[in-house]
C-alpha cells in the first residue's frame, strides 16, 4: 500500500533541511529524500553572510555555526591582475558544506523530520489531492503520495516537468568550479577572503573550520576548455593576480555545476513549491546564496506547512508573489557585480580606487550582507 505523507522535500542542502525543520516545527508530517549520502562534499564558496547567520539566529540555529566552529572573516582581498585592495568585512564566516549540511540535516532530523539519503526521486502524477513520487533506492523502488512537495534540490531541480516549470539559463552563464586542499599555500591565511578577478573568470579562496583550503570559482564555459581543465583556468587567474599556485592534486575535487545563472520557471504549481537554487539563481559573490536558501526556506515553511492541510490556489499565489519580492534586492545587486566582473578593465580600475577608499565599497557590501526580506506579514498563516 502507497504511504500518504503530508509533505515530501526533495533536496537536504540549506534551504530543504531548513524548510523541512521549519515546517516540522509547525506540526507536518515531513519526509527529507536527497540522492546524496551524508556528510557530503558540494561545490560552494563556504561563505556565510551576517544575513545567513541572522536567519538562523532567529530560528534557533545559532549555536550551530559555533560548534562548527565557523571561521570569522575580517578581510575580503581583492585581486583584479596585479591590482589589489583590502576590504573589512564583519560577521561574515567560513564554514564547509560538509559540515554545515549534516548539521542542518541533524537538527530537521531533532524536530521530527524523517530523513532517507540514498533517494532519487521521480515527479508522479497528481491525483486525489496527492502528488505521487517514485523513488529508487539500494533496496529497490518504491512509491509515496504528499499532500505537499518542496523542491530543493539545487540548480536543475528534481520536479521539471514541461518546459514552463524549467529554470532558464541565462545568456553568457557561468559554470561554477570547486576544490579542495588539504593545505594549500600559507597566502591565503584564515580569517580572509581571496577573491582574484580574470578575464575569463574569477577565484575565491577561503579557509574553512579545519584548516582545510576551499576554492570555488565562476568560469565562462570556453575558457575552461581552453585551458584544458577547471585547475587550468584556475592556474591561469592566480598567476595573473602574481600569486600562489595550487597544489597539484587537491584532497576534494576538481568538480563542476551546470551554468550558474537562471531565470526562474514557475516557483509554484499545484502542490509543489520550489525553493532555493531550484526557484532560479544569480552568482552570489561572497555569501549571499546561502541567505537566499535559508529566506526563502523560513518563508515557504507556514505556507507550504498550511497547504498541507488543504490545498487552494491561494497558497500558489503567495509564494510565486513572496519569493519575487524576497529575491530581487539581494539578487539584483549581484547581477550588477558580476556583470562588474565581466569587465577586466573596470574591475582593475575599480579595485585601483578601493585601494586608496576602501569605505566607497561598504553600501554595497552592505546591500550584499542584508537578509532578504519576504512581505508575508498580511497572509492568514504567516
Amino acid at each position: 500500500m502507497t504511504r500518504v505523507r503530508g509533505v515530501a522535500v526533495i533536496g537536504a542542502g540549506p534551504a530543504g533541511s531548513l524548510v523541512a525543520r521549519e515546517m516540522a516545527r509547525r506540526g507536518a508530517d515531513v519526509l527529507l529524500l536527497d540522492r546524496a549520502e551524508f556528510p557530503r562534499w558540494k561545490v560552494c564558496g563556504s561563505c556565510m553572510s551576517p544575513g545567513s547567520a541572522s536567519i538562523l539566529e532567529s530560528v534557533g540555529l545559532g549555536h550551530v555555526l559555533q560548534r562548527l566552529g565557523a571561521v570569522p572573516l575580517t578581510a575580503l582581498r581583492l585581486s583584479a591582475g596585479r591590482v589589489r585592495a583590502t576590504l573589512g568585512l564583519s560577521r561574515q564566516v567560513a564554514v564547509s558544506r560538509e559540515a554545515l549540511d549534516h548539521a542542518l540535516i541533524q537538527e530537521a532530523v531533532d524536530a521530527g523530520v524523517q530523513f532517507m539519503p540514498g533517494s532519487r526521486v521521480r515527479l508522479g502524477d497528481l491525483a486525489s489531492g496527492h502528488q505521487c513520487l517514485h523513488l529508487d533506492q539500494v533496496g529497490g523502488r518504491s512509491e509515496i503520495r504528499a499532500r505537499v512537495v518542496v523542491d530543493a534540490a539545487g540548480l536543475v531541480g528534481a520536479t521539471a516537468g514541461s518546459d514552463a516549470d524549467r529554470s532558464v539559463v541565462r545568456p553568457g552563464s557561468r559554470v561554477g568550479l570547486g576544490a579542495v586542499f588539504k593545505e594549500g599555500p600559507s597566502e591565503y591565511e584564515p580569517g580572509a577572503i581571496h577573491m582574484v578577478m580574470g578575464r575569463y573568470g574569477y577565484v575565491g579562496l577561503v579557509r574553512v573550520e579545519d584548516g582545510r583550503l576551499n576554492v570555488a570559482a565562476a568560469f565562462d564555459p570556453a575558457a575552461v576548455s581552453a585551458a584544458g581543465s577547471p585547475a587550468g583556468a584556475v592556474a591561469e587567474v592566480l598567476s595573473e593576480a602574481g600569486l600562489p599556485s595550487l597544489p597539484e592534486s587537491p584532497l576534494l575535487g576538481w568538480r563542476g555545476t551546470p551554468a550558474l545563472t537562471r531565470a526562474p520557471g514557475a516557483v509554484v504549481s499545484e502542490r509543489l513549491f520550489r525553493v532555493g537554487d531550484a526557484a532560479g539563481y544569480v552568482e552570489p559573490f561572497t555569501g549571499e546564496g546561502m541567505a537566499w536558501a535559508f529566506s526563502g526556506a523560513c518563508a515557504l515553511a507556514p505556507i507550504a506547512t498550511d497547504a498541507a492541510r488543504e490545498w487552494t490556489p491561494a497558497h500558489a499565489l503567495a509564494w510565486s508573489q513572496a519569493h519575487g519580492q524576497g529575491s530581487h534586492r539581494g539578487q539584483a545587486v549581484c547581477r550588477a557585480v558580476a556583470w562588474g566582473l565581466r569587465q577586466p578593465r573596470l574591475s582593475r580600475v575599480t579595485v585601483r580606487i578601493l585601494a586608496h577608499a576602501p569605505g566607497l565599497a561598504r553600501p554595497v557590501v552592505r546591500l550584499v550582507e542584508s537578509p532578504p526580506r519576504f512581505a508575508l506579514e498580511a497572509a492568514p498563516w504567516a
